[in-house]
């Protein structure tokens, strides 16, 4: 249960920091400044739960841990519950806030750093980007999740890693390679739900890729980690 409740409060501090950076500081800080955000919020909450549940916050990353043996599948959909539950509850906290500031609702109404395919973006433009995105953040949380990898500086990896991606796909997708983070800030805000379905599938796609490319190029390892 503790890893459950970890979970759930770590999803929910990537979304205050992350998503409430974009929504509260996105016109100051820029493209830029929302990917660290994300990044550093990440690497916080690695630091700080990684010992409890292995600080997966994501559903896809909780995937691609599963399909490689180091996570039991009995706990897959425990985890991916609990981290839907943070998702929304940080949503719900940013909305409080949102919506109690001089000028809230506009923060509210104009996008809530909700996930949608920008002007010119394609549904199979945002799906590519979106699977090839969290390909990439999976390969690392494989990657430094290894027994020969110094777990010390994983949260350092990840977070960098989560920084990268958002930089990338910002101004395509706002960025998702998260369904909790999809779903929680759509949910509560009641924003840009109709393409909320992509940012669910596409991302847990790029987990199974990364898998598999993971697999290809430094094989798998045969003892399962459990969190």
């Amino acid at each position: 249960m503790k890893a459950y409740m970890a979970e759930l409060i770590g999803t929910a501090i990537l979304i205050i920091g992350g998503c409430g950076a974009a929504i509260f500081g996105g016109s100051y800080i820029g493209i830029f400044g929302i990917a660290v955000a994300f990044g550093l919020s990440l690497a916080v909450v690695s630091y700080t739960i990684g010992g409890i549940s292995g600080g997966h916050v994501n559903p896809a990353v909780t995937v691609a841990l599963a399909l490689s043996g180091k996570f039991p599948w009995n706990k897959v959909l425990g985890y991916v519950v609990a981290q839907v539950i943070g998702g929304i509850v940080g949503a719900i906290i940013l909305f409080a806030i949102a919506t109690n500031l001089l000028g809230g609702d506009l923060l509210v109404s104009s996008g809530f750093a909700t996930n949608r395919l920008a002007t010119g973006v394609s549904m199979m433009s945002g799906a590519i980007i979106e699977v090839v995105m969290t390909m990439i953040l999976c390969l690392v949380v494989l990657a430094t999740t290894r027994s020969t990898w110094p777990s010390a500086s994983t949260p350092i990896a990840v977070g960098v890693a989560l920084t990268l991606v958002h930089v990338v796909s910002i101004p395509l997708t706002n960025t998702s390679v998260n369904p909790a983070r999809s779903i929680g800030v759509a949910l509560v805000s009641h924003q840009n739900i109709a393409e909320l379905g992509l940012f669910i599938v596409a991302p847990i796609l790029g987990a199974v890729l990364a898998y598999f490319l993971h697999v290809f190029v430094l094989g798998r390892e045969h003892h399962m980690h459990n969190a």
